[in-house]
C-alpha cells in the first residue's frame, strides 16, 4: 500500500477528491457486473506478510531506508503462520457484515503467499510456514458466501529484473536495458495468470502502478487476460486507466469522488500490516461513522486488518470487527443494496436511499434525545420508524408554502430510549419515489403562483 498523505481542503474545488480517488478509469465499465459491488458496501482488506514478524512497514521500510533490504528479508525466518485459521478469518469477516475480502497475495517486497511457479520468494519454499496461504482463505471466503478479492503489486522491489530497488537506488534504466524489463514482465504476467487461473478472483486490487506508464506495464494486456478468464471480474483503478472503480486511500473524502464506483481503503489504526507499537486504533463508533459517511456518498469502505506473523488477528481488530458486525446486522436494510443518499443541505448527517427511492434512511450519531430536521422533501412522509426495532416515531411538518411549492421542514422526535450505542438509523417511508425541492425558495417580491 502506498504511503501517502492525502490532504483534503474544504477550500479547494467542491466535488473533487484530492489524492487517489480521481484516477482515470476504463472507458468500458460494465454496470451490470458492478451491481454486486455497489450493493456490497463493506469489504475487509487483509495485509499479511513477513513484515508482521518485526512489526514494521510492509515493503516501504526497506524502500525508504529504515532497514536494510537483507535485514528485512530475514523476517522470512520468523513467518510461521502456525496459528493461521482461514475458516475463522472468513467467519469473522462475515460476522463484521462485509460482503467481500481482499488479501495481499504479493506486496512490493516480492514475497508471494501462494506456491508460484514463476520463481521468486514464496511462503511455501522460503518460510517456516511451508504453506500456500491463499488457497485455504479463498476457499473459506466462498464457503461463507463472500466475494474474493486479490491484491497484487505490479512492482517487486526484490526482483533482480525489476528496475526500482529503493528510493535512493535503481537497478537500471528500462530504456537502456529493455531485455531485463521484458524478463520482469514475463514473470509478472505469469503470476497474474496463475492467480487468475487458480483463484478466479471476483475482484482485482492492483497496486504499485505509479512507477510505470500503462504502456510500460502493458495494462491493456493485463485487463484482457483477466476478462478473458472471467468477464465479470472487477478491477480497481490502479491499472493506469484500465480499471473499473476508484480507490481513495486513508484520507476520508470530504466531497464525493468523481467516479461512479469507488471504495475508501482505510486502516483501523495507522498501519496496514501488524505493528504492535501502533496502538492508536479508531473506536468502533469512529469506524461506523466513517462507514456511514462513505455509503451516504455512494461508496464502499474497505476496512483493513493486519494479522500477526503466526496468523492470529490482534484482539483490538477482532473487537472492532465484532462491534461493527453487531451494528451492520441490526441496520442491514439501510446498508446493503441501497444507493447514495441526499445532500447535506436536506439533512445534516449521512443518509441512504432504497433502490426504488421510496425509502430514505437517516443515520443519527449519539444516544441523547434529539429532534431531527429534514428539509426540502416534496413527498408526503407516510411513516418514520427505527431500523432494528420497527418502533414508530412522531413527526410533523411546518412552513409549507403552497404557491411556491415549498414543502416546509419536517421535524422528527427521537426519544433517548430508542437510540443505538453508536449510530441510530431511522426509516422514512415516502408516498412515492423521492422528490427534492431544489430552488432557493420564495423570493421577496415574487409573484405567487396561487393567491392566498
Amino acid at each position: 500500500m502506498r504511503k501517502c498523505l492525502l490532504l483534503l481542503f474544504s477550500g479547494l474545488l467542491p466535488g473533487v477528491f484530492y489524492g487517489q480517488g480521481n484516477e482515470k478509469l476504463s472507458d468500458s465499465v460494465d454496470e451490470q457486473k458492478m451491481e454486486w459491488f455497489a450493493d456490497a458496501k463493506l469489504g475487509i482488506f487483509v495485509h499479511w506478510g513477513i513484515y508482521a514478524v518485526k512489526g514494521i512497514d510492509e515493503s516501504w521500510s526497506f524502500y525508504n531506508g529504515k532497514i536494510e533490504h537483507g535485514d528485512y528479508m530475514k523476517q522470512l525466518e520468523g513467518f510461521t503462520a502456525k496459528n493461521y485459521d482461514p475458516g475463522h478469518w472468513a467467519e469473522l469477516i462475515k460476522e463484521s457484515g462485509a460482503q467481500y475480502a481482499v488479501i495481499t497475495s504479493r506486496h512490493h517486497d516480492g514475497v508471494a503467499l501462494w506456491d508460484s511457479e514463476q520463481g521468486g520468494t514464496t511462503t511455501v519454499k522460503d518460510t517456516p510456514a511451508k504453506r500456500d496461504l491463499i488457497t485455504p482463505f479463498t476457499n473459506a471466503l466462498r464457503a461463507n458466501g463472500l466475494k474474493v478479492g486479490m491484491y497484487y503489486s505490479l512492482s517487486n522491489w526484490s526482483h533482480k529484473d525489476y528496475n526500482e530497488f529503493t528510493r535512493e537506488e535503481k537497478r537500471y534504466d528500462i530504456k537502456k536495458e529493455p531485455r531485463r524489463w521484458e524478463r520482469y514482465k514475463k514473470y509478472m504476467f505469469g503470476q497474474i495468470e496463475e492467480l487468475s487461473e487458480t483463484f478466479n478472483p471476483d475482484l482485482w486490487w492492483f497496486d504499485g502502478d505509479w512507477e510505470h506508464s500503462a504502456e510500460e506495464w502493458e495494462a491493456p494486456g493485463i485487463r484482457k487476460i483477466l476478462l478473458d478468464k472471467n468477464p465479470n471480474t472487477i478491477i480497481n483503478s490502479r491499472l493506469q486507466g484500465y480499471g473499473d472503480y476508484s480507490t481513495p486511500e486513508q484520507g476520508v473524502p470530504v466531497f464525493n469522488p468523481p467516479a461512479r464506483y469507488w471504495e475508501l481503503c482505510l486502516t483501523m489504526n495507522g498501519s496496514w500490516g501488524y505493528q504492535p507499537l501502533d496502538t492508536e486504533y479508531k473506536t468502533p463508533y469512529e469506524v461506523i461513522r466513517i462507514f456511514s459517511d462513505m455509503i451516504s456518498m455512494g461508496g464502499n469502505l474497505l476496512l483493513d486488518i493486519g494479522p500477526k506473523a503466526d496468523g492470529e488477528i490482534p484482539a483490538e481488530q477482532v473487537h472492532i470487527l465484532k462491534e461493527l458486525g453487531k451494528w451492520t446486522g441490526k441496520h442491514k436494510e439501510a446498508i446493503y443494496g441501497t444507493r447514495k443518499g441526499i445532500d447535506l443541505h436536506y439533512f445534516y448527517g449521512p443518509t441512504t436511499l432504497s433502490k426504488d427511492k421510496k425509502t430514505l434512511y437517516l443515520f443519527v450519531p449519539g444516544t441523547s434525545q434529539n429532534e431531527l430536521v429534514l428539509k426540502g422533501i416534496k413527498n408526503q412522509i407516510t411513516s418514520v420508524s427505527v431500523v432494528g426495532s420497527g418502533e414508530k416515531l412522531d413527526y410533523y411538518t411546518k412552513g409549507a408554502i403552497d404557491w411556491a411549492h415549498y414543502p416546509g421542514i419536517s421535524y422528527i422526535k427521537v426519544p433517548k430510549e430508542v437510540t443505538d450505542t453508536y449510530m441510530t438509523v431511522l426509516k422514512v417511508d415516502l408516498d412515492g419515489p423521492l422528490e427534492l425541492f431544489n430552488k432557493y425558495g420564495p423570493q421577496q417580491g415574487q409573484k405567487p403562483e396561487k393567491e392566498n
